[in-house]
């Protein structure tokens, strides 16, 4: 079945109210933290109040002794059994052909802390109460160092690692630099900006939880986990850290209340309560409060960048040239290094036809919390780059915003960027054309002159994005440093009455699996979506599977669904057939019913699943019982979901406050399955690009690496009196190599909203002498850049 076809079914493209969503609305969902085991204990973590210092001793006497501790573990308890530290799950190669510099990543610090909230110490007692009292108990005497948290800095400052004694992690490159360095001094025009990519904490609704248990009985460990990839997090905890074989290990990812990258990861707490878990013969439960989740779960983005582009005297681009140096924190988390470089400089073609393109990336460790994949992971700092690039262009040129995009958009598919990917389908001019009509932008002349009379500025910015998704193949990705397949596994399950249950390796953190998945199954087959049950997130019960992340679930868990049907209808095709006395040649499915070529015959699906259960009524020796399929899926290519966004803000120059007024989205995911669900997701995306452009910024003190943005009171989330009411729309160009059609709408609105709101911010500072400007505007900063530009 193709695409064309799979989007003609019934269920497709129709707004079905999420099934997931009474027990949440009711409470009756199941967090890691609802869980309580027998014989439960409570972990807490002592953590560096230093940001770079040697360990010169840690007293845990006192903290042993008070009331209802089981034990206290440091560095030397972990070094002692060979407890490994935290693997990364990339390698990059240097361009000089050496690896990339991969120190130690220690579960609890040994001899030296690298962060503020570096693992030093964890505490167990019978109570949570005495496990945070016992923990103030524990002594440690720290030699205190110096700190680097500017990644402009850090080749300056003292080594945080003896394996990067000049706190370089790799360089990395890709294109021609000869040949753009050629176009370049021979171009008509160049374009230069500098800017920064701010520094993100990620803030999922549910804190981090972490359960450890451990059976002696049958020698076996269960792990609950706040996760998005519990396969993931098993196969580096055995095969990487404790040395433990897969299948005396179980990872139970329950409801999961977001996570936007920063719970794909396997961290120090996760090792932690599992290994101590058989120390002490004891169920140990660990919650991070939102304090601790500011300075220990990975942050996001912190690029420094300098890009010029090369154009002819019509402002055709010609050459691209970028060089970005990128923050990894103090250690390499699971996907850091892939972030800046194969998601990142990847993207930097963006939907133009720029020949050529070359992108240098420098890595560097600083003493700050690892940084790894944020929502968008890389897609996002590149269209922020290109984009805010772009629209400088179309100043210097003196062309319009959608103008100067115009004249460069790729019109032919599919296109070979000069940066790796090929696009396979796409339709950028009636995205722009679309998004033109949707922001009335023929009517931003009366708007602005209004906004004027009132005392306001008003400025219009653009950003045309396109990202990759589906991360893929896996024998391309393994060449470029993974370490770990990217396929996908879908197993379906006919049971006698013609219902099914699916389990699926994608894990559902807030996409609304349970009722996508379940209508693809339900239209395939022809059932209703409340036959289909979904079942994700459990090692114990689901097939080998790689997660969810980079908008991979429905075109990648979606397609191995849809291959694991293809066999099921096979198979029902040869049952029906003998029940109709026919050929299965002849045997056609659809709606439900297996129907002869030319005749009046039918069976429905219900019959059919009856009776591959009940064995009698077909041969045995030609066809087994049952109706279960397996399929795995490792895609072709990327998908490439594209979009205009368009937003218009307005600024009161007295007080610096940006306020969006508009903010327009057009989109081309491919084939959508559930629209309401789709328009979720990029209401969401939109929320978090816009509270980066305006609000959200992690802030370090650069002399003591002390995290001055530590709380909800100095690091603005953004809220609903922040947004305008969106104006979204969808165009559709479906994804050639996936049967589904489908390309991925998680993380676009927070790819693509950054860069339009500060272009519409410069757009309206231009007039009062402002040309450049980095996230966020937030009033302070807006409010100063003006007095700057007047004096």
């Amino acid at each position: 079945m193709g695409a064309s076809d799979f989007v003609n079914l019934p269920n497709i493209g129709t707004s079905v109210r999420r099934k997931e969503d009474y027990r949440f609305l009711t409470g009756g969902g199941q967090y890691t933290d609802d869980i309580t085991l027998a014989n439960q204990s409570y972990a807490v973590f002592v953590r560096s109040p230093h940001a770079h210092a040697n360990i010169k001793s840690i007293d845990t006497a006192a903290a042993k002794a008070a009331p209802g501790v089981l034990d206290v573990f440091v560095g030397e308890d972990v070094a002692a059994d060979k407890i490994n530290g935290l693997p990364c799950g990339w390698l990059i190669t240097s361009t000089d052909g050496n690896p990339m510099k991969e120190p130690p990543h220690p579960i609890l610090a040994q001899g030296k802390v690298r962060y503020v909230g570096d693992h030093v110490a964890m505490v167990v007692a019978e109570t949570l109460e005495q496990a945070k009292d016992a923990a103030e108990l524990v002594e440690v005497d720290y030699d205190v160092l110096s700190a680097v948290v500017r990644v402009t800095d850090a080749a300056k400052a003292t080594a945080l690692h003896d394996a990067a004694p000049d706190n370089h992690c790799y360089k990395w490159a890709i294109g021609d630099k000869a040949q753009v360095d050629a176009v370049f001094a021979s171009a008509a025009h160049v374009t230069k900006l500098d800017l920064t990519n701010n520094r993100l904490i990620p803030n999922a609704m549910e804190p981090r939880a972490v359960i450890g248990s451990y059976s002696r009985a049958n020698d076996e460990y269960v792990l609950y986990v706040s996760n998005q990839n519990p396969h993931v997090e098993r196969l580096l905890l055995t095969a990487f850290v404790m040395g433990l074989p897969e299948h005396k290990v179980r990872v139970i990812a329950p409801d999961v209340g977001g996570g936007f990258g920063s719970k794909i990861y396997l961290y120090a707490e996760d090792v932690c309560l599992t290994w101590a878990s058989k120390k002490l013969n004891r169920n140990i439960k660990w919650t991070c409060d939102r304090s601790e989740a500011f300075v220990s779960d990975a942050h996001g983005r912190d690029h420094s960048s300098h890009a010029e582009m090369a154009m002819d005297k019509d402002g055709k681009f010609l050459a691209l040239r970028v060089h970005t140096d990128a923050n990894m924190g103090a250690y390499l988390s699971t996907f850091a290094p892939a972030v800046p470089t194969i998601l990142y400089a990847t993207l930097l073609a963006g939907q133009y036809t720029t020949p050529q393109i070359y992108v240098e990336v420098d890595a560097w460790f600083t003493n700050t919390a690892p940084v790894d994949a944020y929502r968008g992971a890389g897609r996002p700092e590149a269209t922020y780059l290109l984009e805010r690039l772009v629209t400088r262009c179309g100043w210097e040129l003196g062309l319009a915003q959608d103008e100067i995009r115009r004249r460069n958009f790729v019109k032919d598919f599919p296109y070979q960027t000069p940066v790796a990917l090929q696009y396979d389908v796409g339709d950028f001019h009636a995205l722009l054309k679309r998004g033109n009509e949707l922001a009335d932008v023929a009517g931003f002349a009366k708007r602005k002159a209004a906004s004027e009379a009132k005392g306001l500025l008003r400025g219009m910015g653009y950003s045309c994005y396109i990202e990759a998704c589906g991360l893929a193949p896996s024998n391309i990705a393994g060449a470029l440093g993974a370490r770990a397949g990217l396929f996908e596994c879908g197993e379906v399950r006919v049971h006698p009455t013609g219902s099914v249950t699916v389990f699926t390796g994608s894990h559902s953190h807030g996409q609304g699996h349970e009722t996508t998945f379940a209508q693809v199954v339900a239209a395939r087959l022809g059932i209703s979506v409340d036959a289909v049950d979904i079942v994700h997130g459990d090692t114990g019960r689901v097939p080998f599977g790689m997660g969810t992340y980079g908008s991979r679930s429905m075109s990648v868990g979606g397609t191995a669904i849809m291959k694991a049907l293809d066999k099921i209808e096979t198979k029902a095709k040869k049952i029906a057939a003998h029940l109709m006395e026919a050929s299965d040649a002849d045997v056609e499915f659809a709606n439900g019913e297996f129907t002869i070529k030319g005749t009046d015959k039918k069976v429905t699906f219900g019959q059919v699943a009856l009776t591959a259960y009940v064995p009698h009524n077909y041969p045995l020796d030609k066809l087994e019982p049952g109706l279960n399929e397996t399929a795995f899926y490792d895609p072709t290519n990327f998908t490439f979901p594209s979009g205009t966004y368009i937003c218009e803000v307005e600024i009161d120059a007295a007080t610096g406050v940006v306020r969006v007024d508009s903010f327009t989205a057009v989109d081309d995911f491919g084939n959508i399955i559930n629209p309401m669900i789709v328009e979720g997701q990029v209401h969401g995306g939109l929320v978090q690009g816009i509270g980066q452009a305006l609000l959200e910024n992690c802030v370090y003190d650069p002399e003591s690496g002390q995290l001055l943005t530590g709380s909800f009171m100095d690091y603005t989330m953004p809220r609903a009196d922040d947004m305008p009411n969106f104006k979204l729309d969808t165009l559709c160009t479906p994804c050639s190599h996936n049967p589904l059609g489908a390309k991925g709408c998680g993380e676009a609105g927070a790819i693509g909203s950054p860069p339009a709101v500060i272009n519409a911010v410069l757009d309206a500072l231009r007039p009062l002498g402002v040309t450049d400007f980095d996230m966020p505007a937030s009033s302070s900063r807006v409010w100063e850049a003006i007095q700057s530009a007047k004096r």
